[in-house]
């Protein structure tokens, strides 16, 4: 390539990516499922920049847990939709044959999930604790929504590293 030939700029990750750089680590989840006295939903996930921490549109987590004798394992890519400002994912897991889409929203301590996709209806409001070492909150489903698809439960994440 000649000294004085251009290359195209290489675009760069939009700067509201970072306010998802607090869940970067491993976590540990613990919940309970509708009419459990105890918790019987357990798990882990992990969250890291699918390349890098500076370079990556992506955040990659990478879920397993055992939803009350149910074993449920993730991958799901989280990216930002410049055009709406959301965090839009697909998650693909053993329980679909197709990626379903999520949205999030990490604003200050506030964290938000929500899936309308088919039957799926449902939104996680959870609020990270003030050292930022833990994450609780439940899912609900969504005004009219089916609740036997999509049952309420309440989960907490613990940072393990």
């Amino acid at each position: 390539m000649p000294d004085d030939a251009q290359t195209p700029d290489q675009p760069k990750p939009d700067p509201a990516l970072r306010r998802l750089d607090r869940l970067v680590g491993e976590w540990e989840l613990r919940g309970r499922s509708p009419g459990s006295k105890t918790d019987d939903i357990t798990g882990r996930t992990r969250f890291r920049w699918l390349h890098g921490e500076k370079d990556s549109f992506f955040l990659l987590q990478e879920m397993e847990m055992d939803y009350a004798g149910m074993p449920i394992r993730s991958h799901e890519l989280i990216g930002h939709d410049a055009k709406t400002g959301a965090f839009a994912s697909n998650v693909y897991s053993n329980m679909a044959a197709e990626p379903w889409p999520y949205t999030w929203d990490v604003t200050g301590d506030d964290i938000t999930i929500a899936i309308a996709h088919g039957p799926m209806d449902a939104t996680y409001t959870g609020r990270f604790s003030a050292d930022g070492r833990r994450w609780s909150g439940g899912w609900r489903p969504n005004p009219g929504a089916d609740e036997t698809i999509n049952a309420p439960y309440d989960i907490t994440a613990v940072r393990r590293d």
